[in-house]
């Protein structure tokens, strides 16, 4: 069995990076201006993952710049809905200008977490891409709720596995406030993505395996270590004989 992988990563937050990533990715996930970017930035990316050939999305957040988006905020479902909306409109049009057709949408930072586990916020969520665009691919964890409510709506869901982040035994990412919630090393980084692809499986914080499938992988593109895990991930996917591409409409 031919085995092939999407690499996503978080881009148009400011991180000093991008330019250097894009040629190692086949997602672009461009922040619209809610919890990083502005306009400018945002088209500028658009540009820019057009030169590189590398599929687009928006990365919607809560209103939340000063906490990055981080911050699980108070929010009900129907300002959810709108919040998600507006930043694919805006998104969307700035698309359009560039020349290049959005293909997904990947929630930002604590709208992804709570949606993940907030069944109302899941379906806010998908409510919005069912009212603007239900062919775009919503990137979420698998086995959530986000998955569940995608399904409600008939959205196709690109299944998302970060390999830089830890696991707790129901498959949700351990919370960044704990001291080990990040890997820092890109070959077990790697290893941990190869065995995903190859068994379903991955191991958790507290040493158990979980099954766990996914179509792309998470590259933190505010991470200072980004650009080298991306640079060892690709390679290793290559020299294992996987392919790296685009989740494609």
């Amino acid at each position: 069995m031919s085995l092939c992988i999407d690499l996503n990563a978080d881009l148009g937050e400011g991180a000093g990076q991008d330019a250097a990533l894009l040629p190692l990715l086949t997602s672009a996930n461009i922040a619209c201006g809610f919890h990083a970017g502005d306009p400018v930035t945002l088209l500028e990316t658009l540009y820019a993952a057009r030169a590189a050939g590398v599929a687009v999305g928006a990365h919607p957040s809560l209103a939340d710049r000063e906490g990055f988006g981080r911050r699980e905020l108070r929010v009900t479902a129907d300002e959810v809905f709108a919040l998600v909306l507006y930043q694919l409109g805006a998104f969307s049009a700035l698309a359009a200008a560039a020349g290049v057709r959005p293909g997904h949408i990947k929630p930002h930072g604590a709208l992804y977490n709570m949606a993940a586990r907030d069944p109302s916020l899941a379906m806010a969520v998908c409510r919005a891409v069912d009212s603007f665009d239900r062919t775009l691919f919503l990137f979420a964890p698998p086995a959530s709720a986000l998955t569940v409510a995608a399904a409600h709506f008939d959205i196709r869901v690109a299944s998302e596995f970060f390999a830089d982040r830890q696991y707790l035994a129901d498959g949700s990412l351990v919370p960044r406030s704990h001291p080990d919630a990040v890997l820092h090393d890109s070959a077990e980084a790697a290893a941990r993505v190869l065995r995903m692809l190859r068994t379903g499986t991955v191991c958790t914080l507290d040493g158990r395996e979980i099954p766990l499938r996914a179509q792309t992988v998470c590259i933190h593109g505010d991470n200072p270590e980004a650009l080298a895990f991306a640079r060892y991930l690709r390679a290793s996917l290559l020299e294992a004989g996987i392919a790296v591409e685009a989740v494609r409409l």
